[in-house]
């Protein structure tokens, strides 16, 4: 077996073990959302099961963003179902801030309170919604930021830190809470582009560790190396959903075809 074949093979073992349960975790069914007379989200149906990682992509104005922050509500619907675990998407109060909770968030702003330190950003959630003794938060809190790397950092406010290392927090910062399932709204458009790899390869390693992703971004490499599968968007709708080697070798939509041409070509 060449070292191509085998790691081909890995991947697929990878990709089947990730997704081995096929318990539904996120699943959305005919939700409709307007801003206005605009019509962002037009019955979207997507189930994702527990430990699969899905990449959202589309062109700008698409509703990839819209999608990704009704899922847990800070955008609202018009109609249609979500549920995570089975839990319908609870409307306001104590029940949605403890779905919440098992939703993790990362965007395209770090959105780290500035007069914390790193270690404060991470522990704040855990001591405050999961009612977490402080010591044994920050003990985590440490675990966490030296798996994403920046573990020399916690005693920094954000401001001393790049946008890289920001984004690594925000991620952390997310773990610590124990989310079902994260969600990824662009988190890489904000950085420089020597930044970006260090947040995709944090990202990658979450795939490989089986964690629920729900993932919107640009980047063509990481749908191609990290996703499960490849939902594409267009007008607001789901135009078709594949298997990253199926999406990027043979798209089957005309807006598919040409939004990778456009993309590919660079």
């Amino acid at each position: 077996m060449t070292e191509e074949n085998a790691a081909e093979a890995g991947q697929a073992h990878l990709g089947k073990e990730r997704g081995q349960q096929g318990e539904p975790l996120v699943v959305l069914t005919d939700v409709n959302k307007h801003y206005g007379d605009l019509h962002v989200l037009r019955d979207i149906n997507l189930t994702v099961t527990k430990g699969e990682v899905v990449v959202v992509l589309g062109p700008s104005g698409s509703g990839k963003s819209t999608l990704c922050r009704t899922i847990n509500r800070l955008e609202t619907f018009e109609s249609g179902s979500i549920t995570i675990d089975g839990v319908p998407l609870p409307e306001e109060g104590a029940a949605l801030a403890k779905l919440r909770a098992d939703v993790g968030m990362v965007f395209q702003s770090f959105n780290l309170f500035a007069h914390k330190t790193i270690l404060q950003n991470v522990t704040l959630g855990p001591i405050k919604v999961r009612k977490q003794k402080p010591k044994e938060a920050e003990s985590r809190a440490m675990e966490l930021l030296k798996r994403v790397g920046v573990d020399h950092q916690a005693a920094k406010y954000p401001a001393q830190l790049s946008g890289g290392q920001q984004q690594r927090v925000a991620i952390a910062r997310s773990l610590a809470m124990e989310p079902k399932v994260m969600l990824f709204d662009e988190p890489t458009s904000a950085l420089d582009p020597e930044m970006i790899n260090e947040v995709l390869d944090v990202m990658g390693q979450l795939a490989k560790d089986g964690m629920t992703m729900i993932v919107v971004t640009h980047e063509m490499g990481f749908a191609r190396r990290a996703a499960d599968r490849v939902v594409f968007m267009a007008d607001g709708q789901i135009l078709e959903q594949d298997t990253p080697e199926e999406f990027f070798n043979n798209p089957k939509s005309d807006r598919a075809k040409d939004f990778l041409s456009k993309i590919l070509a660079h």
